[in-house]
């Protein structure tokens, strides 16, 4: 890892320090345009991510970005169209899609082992957001453009077409809410991903960004689905929830047990069906992944879906094909 960019000098020699970064630098066009790079990972906040991943392309990088793609669908379809034109290649950080359960749901259903697909239902509930939770960067819609919608349902619409290889046609209702209207105004970084423990003001400032989204969808093939994303779903840490219904089987998955699929086999006779749940850790059974890290039963854990993609993305860049398909900016496109 050759260089990390930031705003802060003392902050960037800490990080580089402790992760084993070479070099860090508060000039990010410094990284950019660097000849000893080859990869350039965005991971700034969502309304300039478009400046610098069209940057590093036209400096001929491959690019990979933090989801989603950018703060505007403009600025979104702007990466697009710098992609079509660059020589790198492109990536999104749509990790769970590295997941082995979610990788071997792909699998499943590209097989037509659940037949027609009828009906989907895909939530996405976290309760981090409460109104203890200061105001950063994530509550203000000019800079993170969404909030529960692009942070945490961009996952699940994501996994739904990975998965079943089908599109949203038709939005058929939705509701939008921000329910803590106001919050604490962080003064400095730090604490946790929420910014709890960080220091505060005593002022508040409008969070502009949804909390809770739901919507109704039908999807090309004609199957019906809904979508649901909260920060405020109390008793929830990162429920990552999906049910995929056909003609002939069904699957269900939460992240919160990440290396267990459930399967249910309608074509068995009827004192036979029943749903299982598969342990998908077995190498010998070509389960994704699952040969590259440890013995069967032994369970991975989320950070193992970033080094899964990263191996991918590497394997991709040397012109071999991923264990499955990557998401690039097309693809984030469409799901913004």
């Amino acid at each position: 890892m050759h260089t990390v960019a930031g705003r802060n000098q003392e902050e960037l020699k800490l990080f580089a320090e402790r992760w084993g970064w070479q070099h860090c630098a508060t000039d990010w066009n410094t990284a950019v345009n660097s000849e000893a790079i080859d990869l350039v990972d965005v991971v700034t906040p969502n309304n300039v991510h478009a400046e610098h991943a069209i940057a590093a392309l036209e400096a001929g990088k491959h690019v990979a970005c933090e989801k989603p793609l950018a703060g505007t669908l403009s600025d979104a379809r702007q990466m697009v169209e710098a992609a079509e034109k660059a020589t790198g290649k492109t990536f999104v950080w749509y990790n769970y899609r590295r997941c082995p359960a979610i990788a071997f749901a792909h699998q499943l259903c590209a097989a037509g082992k659940l037949g027609r697909i009828y009906q989907i239902r895909g939530c996405y509930l976290q309760d981090w957001a409460g109104p203890d939770t200061p105001l950063m960067w994530r509550f203000d819609g000019d800079v993170a453009g969404s909030g529960a919608l692009g942070d945490l349902c961009a996952h699940t619409i994501d996994t739904v077409r990975f998965i079943t290889g089908d599109e949203i046609s038709e939005v058929i209702g939705s509701t939008m809410e921000t329910v803590i209207k106001e919050r604490v105004i962080l003064e400095s970084g730090g604490g946790e991903i929420s910014g709890k423990g960080a220091a505060t003001s005593q002022k508040k400032g409008a969070s502009t960004v949804d909390d809770i989204v739901l919507f109704i969808a039908k999807m090309a093939s004609g199957a019906s689905a809904t979508f649901e994303a909260s920060r405020l779903s109390t008793g929830y840490k990162n429920t990552n929830r999906l049910e995929i219904h056909g003609e002939n089987g069904a699957i269900r998955f939460n992240f919160e047990r990440m290396n267990e699929l459930d399967w249910y086999d309608a074509t068995l006779p009827p004192e036979l069906q029943g749903w299982s749940t598969i342990n998908v850790t077995n190498g010998n059974a070509n389960h994704p992944y699952a040969a590259s890290w440890w013995p069967t039963g032994h369970i991975l854990g989320y950070e193992h879906s970033f080094i899964n993609q990263a191996a991918d993305m590497l394997t991709v860049i040397g012109g071999g094909e991923p264990v499955v398909p990557l998401a690039d900016f097309a693809d984030a496109y469409e799901i913004q």
